[in-house]
């Protein structure tokens, strides 16, 4: 993994990290246009009582109003496989490059994405792939919540 392939990432485990203190899912995202930071998130579903702050909805959120000529030129980094409505989001605003920390947890649309031109790189990151499990290991009712689930009895 190059250095600022590894830079990104780290924002977005940062971001993980802060949301995983608050109480909340860890999960992060960070947006770059052309190698710069615009904004990162995570998931605040928990910590806002919201149906919808999963990190990259979150992140773009923080990104306030972009231009389509500046979501073109925009990487999303996210430390999980995107769901299906994170993916609509990066498809809607065509987002052409999605670098994901980890889909061994989680595997989102990534198939939808790449149907879209949608370059995806998947790092398979063990500190994503062990934030995740920690996670889902001791909070298997708020995970399934998460992600559209009932959770398994």
């Amino acid at each position: 993994m190059t250095q600022t392939v590894r830079t990104q990432l780290q924002a977005a485990i940062d971001a993980a990290r802060t949301g995983e203190a608050e109480g909340g899912v860890p999960i992060g995202s960070a947006l770059f246009l052309d190698g710069e930071l615009v904004a990162t998130g995570y998931n605040r579903r928990v910590q806002d009582g919201s149906a919808i702050h999963h990190a990259e909805m979150n992140c773009l959120e923080n990104a306030g109003r972009l231009t389509a000529a500046e979501y073109a030129r925009a990487t999303l980094v996210t430390t999980l496989s995107p769901c299906a409505m994170c993916t609509g989001a990066a498809i809607l605003y065509k987002i052409p490059r999605i670098v994901i920390g980890e889909n061994e947890t989680f595997l989102g649309e990534e198939e939808l994405l790449r149907s879209r031109g949608v370059e995806i790189t998947v790092l398979d990151d063990a500190e994503c792939v062990d934030m995740m499990s920690r996670f889902i290991d001791a909070h298997p009712t708020l995970w399934a919540e998460d992600i559209g689930e009932e959770a398994a009895e």
